[in-house]
């Protein structure tokens, strides 16, 4: 898809979360209490729960529900016990996708994702069969002049910095994120979204035909209470996913 970022998808998945802004705000907050819960209380020695209460405050999520939820996670209030699970598979076309679950019924959520898949014309995988074509990285979509854009990012020591449209994408390991925000809007770059997320080694092309297929997958699945995020690399043309979307 000449002319186009291969991180084009996270921009998608996160315009249709948006649009389901009650789940999305639940799903922060199961985060945000798994990483208490595994890491600790204070985000200042916890970088993951750092990064899942900065991803709710973006989101707009009350500053009391964030509280309560790290309170959850470090048993200072009674909560639930979240297990982190993957599940990979392939959607139409031959496109990878890998599901990243928080649950506290892992028969449950196993069969839900498993369910999805079948109703979707998917095929769930073994554990390695697409998580190779994964790895974890820092993403921030930002707005600005590119010279500015550019400095901050070498400031914060970002990986990449990628032109998408009138955005850039800044690529960086995981435990800078922080620091590339931070050096970003100290220059007065725009954060349009930050997160560590999974970035695609390689793409797979989809045609009109085969989109639609492919979305109601990742949709269904991002639908299930227990699943926290789906990754796929499927790379879809503007005109194509605004027909479809």
């Amino acid at each position: 898809m000449a002319g186009h970022s291969k991180w084009a998808n996270i921009k998608h998945r996160k315009g249709r979360q948006d649009a389901k802004r009650g789940k999305l705000f639940a799903k922060l907050i199961r985060a945000i209490e798994a990483a208490a819960r595994a890491g600790g209380g204070d985000s200042a020695a916890n970088p993951t729960l750092a990064t899942a209460i900065q991803k709710a405050k973006d989101a707009s999520v009350p500053k009391d529900n964030i509280e309560r939820a790290v309170a959850r996670g470090t048993g200072d209030l009674e909560g639930v016990s979240y297990e982190d699970v993957w599940y990979e598979g392939y959607a139409s076309g031959g496109v990878a996708v890998y599901v990243h679950v928080l649950t506290d019924n892992r028969n449950r959520a196993a069969s839900d994702v498993r369910a999805v898949f079948n109703k979707f014309n998917g095929s769930l995988g073994e554990p390695g069969s697409v998580g190779y074509l994964f790895e974890q990285k820092a993403y921030i979509l930002a707005t600005g002049d590119e010279d500015v854009v550019m400095l901050g990012a070498l400031e914060g020591g970002a990986d990449d910095v990628v032109e998408s449209g009138d955005q850039w994408e800044v690529i960086a390991s995981p435990g800078d994120l922080a620091a590339v925000r931070a050096a970003l809007e100290e220059a007065g770059v725009t954060i349009d979204q930050a997160d560590v997320t999974q970035l695609a080694s390689t793409s797979v092309p989809v045609d009109a035909a085969t989109a639609p297929k492919v979305l109601r997958l990742v949709d269904a699945l991002e639908d299930l209470d227990d699943v926290q995020e789906v990754f796929a690399n499927f790379d879809i043309p503007d005109d194509v996913l605004a027909d479809v979307g």
